[in-house]
């Protein structure tokens, strides 16, 4: 209880002063790979996330996304704490990357961390994320990133339940939710042409 408390009063204390939640230092190790259980998170199936990676210019991206949306995705936004769709949801199914349909996370994986903000305990599959090290506001963190189209999630940390100890920190902006038995993929309406390539989002 303690623990959770703490968890939640840095992550609020973070979001109101940078805008920016879920800034518990993250124990990642120098050179941007995660020590412990977080250094193997996109090693098994190397190269598996750079196919089929979707790639929209600046003005495709606002055409496509609410504000809300493209704060987080593009623009390595956060939303306030308790304020998000997905943080207090308990509905079975599958959550998709807003910004291109891609499977992230499982509702059997989502826990309760008291921070506010959607917590999950593992992607759906490793390959279904990046992981990259965040010095941003002068800490140390593990930022996290779909990655078929490179959209800001939000962060990982090593404070989770087991087995896996890890607690991805996630916005509900970069989520849209699909009920169980319509977890089929429905990548969002296109408004104008897309171009797949491994490569990201010209900025």
């Amino acid at each position: 209880m303690v623990k959770r408390i703490r968890s939640a009063a840095l992550c609020g204390l973070c979001a109101v002063l940078s805008g920016a939640g879920c800034e518990k230092p993250s124990l990642a190790g120098p050179g941007g790979s995660a020590g412990g259980p977080m250094a193997s998170l996109n090693d098994s199936n190397p190269g598996a996330n750079m196919k089929d990676e979707l790639v929209r210019t600046d003005a495709e991206w606002k055409r496509q996304l609410t504000p809300d949306q493209y704060r987080v995705l593009r623009e390595k936004g956060t939303e306030r704490a308790f304020t998000g769709a997905y943080w207090n949801h308990h509905e079975p199914g599958a959550y998709r990357c807003a910004g291109c349909g891609q499977e992230l996370f499982e509702s059997e994986t989502k826990f309760d961390s008291g921070c506010g903000w959607p917590s999950f305990s593992a992607p759906a599959a490793t390959n279904r994320i990046e992981t990259q090290l965040d010095d941003s506001l002068f800490m140390h963190r593990t930022e996290v990133l779909c990655s078929r189209c490179g959209g800001h999630l939000g962060h990982v940390f090593e404070d989770g339940p087991k087995p896996t100890g890890l607690r991805y920190c996630i916005n509900s902006a970069s989520l849209k939710f699909a009920p169980k038995g319509e977890e089929k993929a429905e990548e969002p309406a296109t408004p104008g042409p897309a171009t797949r390539h491994p490569g990201r989002n010209p900025e």
